[in-house]
């Protein structure tokens, strides 16, 4: 499949995903999510008969995934929400030992600062979490006391043969999830090696009217094909996540990767016996 073609496809199942994750997800201790029927097979069966190959769709409406669900004890319909603008002001890291243990890592206190509020003898701030709730209306995203909000944050580990092949993630807000699965097509479906796969420019499609993409996107050939299927970008590229990944190589040894855009470094620490 020419790339073109595979990167229309991609975004236009994101389109889809972005609608259903808006409409249904929440913390799980307040929202029982229709999880088994979003899930199912069959329920994205049906959503993918409405990505057209050839043509862009606009916004697209959450689907119904509750004749698919097979855990009867999700009652709640819950209304769709809008799309949020999530802060971008995470953290990601990936750390593998000698032993083979592995920690992919997502953290963040929301802002630059967070709530500005440190805690008095530790030093640390404490977040503005509370941004990332749906203020808009019955929605499953709305603030609730002890509730926490939707998190996008995507920390991930990719087995091959039952071992690690790869483990990645990212910073960015709600683009941490088209940043990894984006990192991961480039990887594992377009063959690239790990450095070019998280260095491409970035695309991405959370169901808005336009395309978020970053500058050394926009005006490519890369660009110019997406646009034949009437793909349409936002008129202000900026950078999309900043992700970092560890390759767990079959000679045993393991490749550190990580990106500019936020000063990422990778590097390895020899610990000498007994301390």
């Amino acid at each position: 499949m020419p790339r073109d073609q595979a990167e229309h496809l991609y975004m236009e199942a994101s389109r889809l995903a972005f609608a259903d994750r808006n409409a249904y997800l929440a913390d799980p201790e307040f929202i029982d999510a229709p999880s088994a029927g979003l899930l199912s097979k069959d329920y994205a069966a049906r959503r993918r008969e409405l990505i057209n190959p050839k043509q862009a769709t606009m916004q697209v409406p959450a689907g119904d995934p509750y004749p698919f669900q097979n855990d009867m004890s999700v009652p709640l319909r819950p209304n769709a929400s809008k799309l949020l603008a999530e802060g971008l002001h995470t953290t990601h890291l990936t750390v593998s030992d000698k032993d083979g243990n592995i920690v992919s890592y997502t953290f963040t206190i929301e802002s630059w600062g967070g709530s500005g509020m440190v805690v008095p003898g530790y030093g640390f701030i404490l977040n503005n979490e509370m941004t990332d709730f749906d203020f808009s209306g019955p929605a499953p995203n709305v603030p609730e006391a002890g509730k926490r909000p939707r998190s996008s944050m995507s920390p991930t580990i990719v087995f091959k043969n039952g071992k690690p092949a790869f483990s990645i993630g990212s910073p960015g807000g709600g683009t941490i999830i088209t940043t990894v699965l984006q990192t991961i097509v480039n990887y594992v479906d377009f063959g690239m090696p790990m450095d070019q796969a998280i260095d491409a420019p970035r695309i991405s499609e959370r169901n808005g009217m336009v395309t978020d993409v970053e500058p050394g996107f926009a005006g490519s050939a890369q660009a110019r094909a997406l646009e034949k299927y009437g793909q349409r970008w936002s008129d202000k590229p900026e950078e999309i996540g900043a992700a970092n990944a560890l390759v767990f190589n079959p000679d045993g040894t393991v490749t550190a990767v990580s990106e500019i855009r936020r000063h990422g470094i990778g590097s390895a620490l020899v610990q000498q016996k007994g301390h």
